[in-house]
Formats: structure tokens, C-alpha cells, sequence
């Protein structure tokens, strides 16, 4: 009967333009991919130019910075403890994101209401914001005359230009990939099994330990993961609400920006360090995503 339907379309589209039968024979069961298998080369090569200058400066920096160098600049005091203090933050900073994103993420997966779309909004916010502003405001909350200013006197807690700006810093800009990851896994979640727990005589906290964490667990890894990311090469918010103070406040990328000024070696080696650690993240993370699906 398909073929008939075929052959009697074919006829049909004759005097119809070649893409408005492929769109027909497509619809009415053509190879899945035949199209787009077809159009790859021509893809490939529309996309050489982007690609090509994605890649170029990465290479340049790789080619440029032989074993030598990266293993003579990893003796300097700077470096270590540039890459300590980067290291120390981020995992704070990752703590934070899931102690108190998971249930912020939790909530944007539910059927949204106008206020959890503000919300949604009010957390994509700092993917989009400058660092700039995002440093600022940071600085105008929490710094002495912010608006926690007096209540963190009060408590003998210094915030500005110190190591916990530093992890503040982090966790502004960097927990919006792991929201928005973790709310995506937690809606893809069938309610039926959620309800079936519950009628099996399940509590909230089991059916979220037992059901919701485990089907959800690659997107909560890969968000973790893409935040930790994005926390290890914070650069203007943390300047401006931490400063740069080494061994202090002074992470990766704020030695990076010093190094430049004074000695390249060093940002040179710490460039290419961050950017093995950031491909290594994003190759986990998308593994970890297409594993999932």
C-alpha cells in the first residue's frame, strides 16, 4: 500500500519543484538522514571557517609553550599557589552550587507558574551579565558599605578582597550551568514513577534519594561539572569584588592577567593548564550527557 502511495505521489509531484518532492517523499517515508547525509560535505565545508578560527588560537597556544617551559614555570612560588588557591575555591564553590542549587533547580522543574518563570529568568541572569557588573554588584552587596555591610561588621566577617569573595565570586556566575542542567534532568523525569513511590508508602526523601537522584544523576554530574568549569576561569568578578592579591585572592586566571604584564612564561603555563583542565571538563561532561540519553 506504501508503495502504491509512493508511485501515485511521484506522478502526482511531477510538475512539482525537485525540493518540494523531496520534502513529499520525505514525509512519506524516505530514509531517515538521506538528507542531511546528502548535504554533509557541503556543511563541512560552510564550516571550515569558524571551526579553523576556533582552532588556530588554541593550536598557537599549545605550539607555542614547549614541556620545558610549562615544567620550569610550575617551580615558581606564583603558580603554585595560583593553582592551589583556584583549586581550593572551586571546590567550595562546587558544594555550595549543589547544596543550594539542587533545590532551586527542584523547584524550576515543576509546572511553572508566572513567578517560577521570573525566577528562571532571575537565573540565567549571570550567563548573560558582564563580569564586570556582576563584580560590582557583588561588591555593592557584601562589601563594607554594601547593603549586608553593617551586619557583616557586626559579625567580625571581612568579605570583600578576601579568599571569600573569591568562592562568592565563583558561585554567582557558575551556578546557573548547574540549575539549569539539574532542572532539565529533573523534568525529564516520569511522574508516574515519582506517584507510584508515594503510593508504596515512599516519603519525599526517599523518592528524591532513591528515584529522582539516581534517573537524574548525569545531568546534576555534567551541570557540576560544566560549573566547575566555568568557577575555574572566573576572571572579572573576582577582580573587582576580590581583587588580586597573590596567595590571597589571586587565582588562575587573575595570575594569568598579572603574568602578562610581567612575566608570560607564567601566563603562558597557566593558559594552557586551564585550558587542559576546561577541554577535560567538557569532554566528561558530554559524555556523561550521552550516556544519559
Amino acid at each position: 500500500m506504501n508503495s502504491d502511495r509512493l508511485e501515485r505521489t511521484a506522478d502526482a509531484g511531477k510538475t512539482k519543484p525537485g525540493w518540494a518532492r523531496a520534502v513529499q517523499l520525505r514525509s512519506l517515508g524516505s530514509p531517515p538522514g538521506m538528507t542531511r547525509r546528502s548535504s554533509a560535505g557541503l556543511w563541512r565545508i560552510l564550516s571550515l571557517p569558524l571551526l579553523l578560527f576556533l582552532l588556530l588560537p588554541l593550536t598557537a597556544l599549545l605550539i607555542r609553550t614547549p614541556l620545558d617551559q610549562i615544567a620550569l614555570s610550575l617551580t615558581q612560588e606564583q603558580v603554585h599557589e595560583a593553582i592551589a588557591l583556584s583549586f581550593g575555591t572551586t571546590l567550595v564553590s562546587a558544594v555550595l552550587i549543589v547544596v543550594f542549587g539542587t533545590p532551586v533547580a527542584y523547584l524550576l522543574a515543576m509546572p511553572r507558574t508566572r513567578l517560577e518563570r521570573i525566577l528562571d529568568t532571575v537565573v540565567d541572569l549571570p550567563t548573560v551579565l558582564p563580569p564586570s557588573v556582576a563584580g560590582i554588584a557583588l561588591l555593592l552587596a557584601f562589601g563594607r558599605r554594601g547593603l549586608l555591610g553593617p551586619v557583616i561588621d557586626v559579625l567580625g566577617v571581612h568579605v570583600a578582597f578576601t579568599s571569600l569573595a573569591v568562592v562568592l565570586a565563583q558561585t554567582f556566575v557558575a551556578s546557573p550551568f548547574y540549575i539549569k542542567s539539574a532542572a532539565i534532568a529533573f523534568a525529564g523525569i516520569d511522574t508516574d514513577l515519582l506517584q507510584a513511590a508515594a503510593l508504596d508508602g515512599a516519603g519525599n526523601r526517599q523518592i528524591f534519594r532513591h528515584i529522582t537522584v539516581p534517573l537524574a544523576w548525569a545531568g546534576l554530574v555534567s551541570g557540576l561539572v560544566m560549573s566547575w568549569a566555568r568557577a575555574l576561569g572566573e576572571f572579572g568578578a573576582t577582580i573587582l569584588f576580590a581583587g588580586n592579591l597573590q596567595g590571597v585572592t589571586q587565582t588562575m586566571p587573575l595570575a594569568i592577567y598579572i603574568g602578562f604584564e610581567v612575566n608570560l612564561d607564567t601566563a603562558v603555563t597557566l593558559s594552557v593548564i586551564l585550558l587542559a583542565l576546561s577541554f577535560t571538563a567538557l569532554l566528561l561532561a558530554k559524555a556523561l550527557l550521552s550516556r544519559a540519553r
